[in-house]
């Protein structure tokens, strides 16, 4: 048995792509997008045309509804190829406020239910400020399931927790990053590989936070730059990969276990911890990796925003 199908034991596993085409080899259950893979995607000759047909078919709707039609396609190529879920992105932009989100949201299912598609299917990934939290936490109440996205925090994950939103997204890649980037020459890379990792740490605290208090927000590990910190994050109840990293577990066959489970977080002896607003804002505020990298995050994904809109104006 190689290390994917090892890992689909004890993980759902999910394609981290827009590139639906590669989607049937590796069999995931879910897949997620994002604007930087949307943006990526249709720049290949191959969705050119997915690109101009949906540009064609609305052309002189305001651009945040092409842009909105042109994900829903995508997400509707994509669910026909996967059994369960596909996240669709909120524009970044919005990412501070709560009823634009919201109304976001909202269209994005509509889009969904019109080409036939269950609202269980979906889910609304949402940038995890306070706002995106807040405005996640309403579109729950109204059955519209959401993943948030750019968590770096302890804290942005309790909030979530708090706010029953079905999945959370904490970035592995991006929290190595960041402390590699800090150490500089004195980063000893076999020293902080595997459990040692700190973004493997980060996954690893909110896992047992959420199964030690029975919290059912879902934990979905993501942004990886080396398959040992999927492998060290293997029994986490969704790890969403990219192709070149599926790749890699495929083609490996060393053994592997399942480093995170319920039974014992149940037994660690642990604090519990509850954010307001204020507490909130002032948590995020002192862990300076995640309050740079949720702002780096936000950033990013706007530019890519506006590098889609070029695209369509020019199509």
């Amino acid at each position: 048995m190689n290390q994917l199908d090892a890992l689909k034991q004890f993980t759902t596993v999910v394609a981290d792509t827009g590139d639906f085409k590669q989607l049937a080899q590796f069999q995931p259950q879910d897949a997620t997008t994002n604007p930087s893979l949307i943006l990526k995607a249709v720049q290949k000759p191959e969705y050119a045309p997915l690109l101009t047909d949906t540009v064609n078919r609305f052309r002189g709707r305001p651009m945040d509804e092409i842009i909105d039609r042109l994900i829903v396609r995508f997400g509707c190529e994509i669910l026909g190829t996967i059994p369960g879920r596909v996240s669709t992105e909120v524009d970044a932009r919005l990412s501070f406020d709560t009823q634009a989100t919201i109304t976001r949201g909202e269209r994005i299912i509509e889009l969904y239910q019109a080409e036939g598609i269950h609202i269980d299917r979906v889910l609304i990934k949402v940038a995890a400020t306070w706002e995106g939290i807040h405005a996640a936490e309403k579109l729950e109440q109204r059955g519209i399931h959401t993943n948030l996205t750019l968590l770096f925090s302890f804290c942005q994950a309790v909030a979530c927790g708090q706010a029953k939103v079905q999945l959370i997204s904490p970035f592995v890649g991006r929290i190595y990053d960041w402390y590699k980037k800090q150490a500089g020459a004195q980063w000893d890379e076999a020293a902080r590989s595997g459990a040692n990792d700190p973004g493997v740490q980060s996954v690893t605290q909110i896992y047992n936070h959420y199964k030690h208090f029975g919290i059912a927000t879902e934990v979905m590990g993501a942004s990886f730059r080396n398959t040992g910190q999927i492998t060290a994050l293997a029994g986490c109840d969704l790890l969403t990969i990219a192709p070149d990293l599926l790749a890699q577990l495929a083609a490996s066959d060393a053994p592997l276990s399942a480093a995170l489970q319920p039974e014992a977080a149940k037994a660690l002896d642990l604090p519990a911890v509850n954010y307001d607003e204020a507490g909130f804002r002032y948590a995020l505020n002192e862990d300076a990796m995640a309050t740079e990298k949720l702002a780096e995050g936000i950033r990013g994904f706007a530019v890519d925003a506006v590098k889609l809109e070029k695209l369509i104006l020019a199509a």
